[in-house]
């Protein structure tokens, strides 16, 4: 059978100023379960910001290979395309792609309040990301007419 890439053609990818690297697109922010579900696009040889996961989440590599490395910047783990891994909030580190840019789905589970802390270059939180600006990231992407889990029509 042969092996077809992942289509993000119709995907309008987003980026947020001071978070080098990365490319988003959310998929749903459900406030009632506690989920935020979204896409994130990490350049080729290349790590984002030093953060800490919050929450429970799940991921699944779409396209490339997602290398996660410690704060010393050795390499920790290595996902290739159709790797799903099922975690919990860990160790502080950061991620990137490997010789391609990387699509990863993360499915985050059980969030209450912060779902990421991106740290700044001393080890302190910078910024944090919780229901409230994934929302108003969401309403954004609505506003712009961007689709997200409204069905297309025929």
């Amino acid at each position: 059978m042969p092996s077809t890439g992942f289509d993000d053609s119709n995907i309008n990818w987003r980026t947020i100023d001071g978070i080098d690297h990365l490319a988003y697109h959310i998929c749903e922010v459900d406030v009632e379960n506690g989920t935020v579900d979204l896409l994130f696009k990490f350049d080729a040889n290349s790590k984002i910001a030093m953060h800490n996961h919050m929450v429970p989440y799940r991921t699944l590599v779409l396209q490339g290979e997602l290398r996660i490395y410690r704060p010393n910047g050795e390499i920790k783990e290595l996902r290739p395309v159709g790797s799903y891994v099922s975690a919990g909030p860990g160790e502080t580190h950061t991620e990137g792609g490997g010789d391609e840019d990387v699509i990863v789905f993360f499915s985050n589970r059980n969030v209450k309040d912060v779902v990421y802390e991106v740290l700044d270059e001393n080890g302190g939180v910078a910024t944090t990301f919780g229901i409230p600006e994934f929302s108003a990231l969401l309403e954004q992407q609505r506003a712009a007419g961007e689709k997200c889990n409204e069905p297309y029509p025929v």
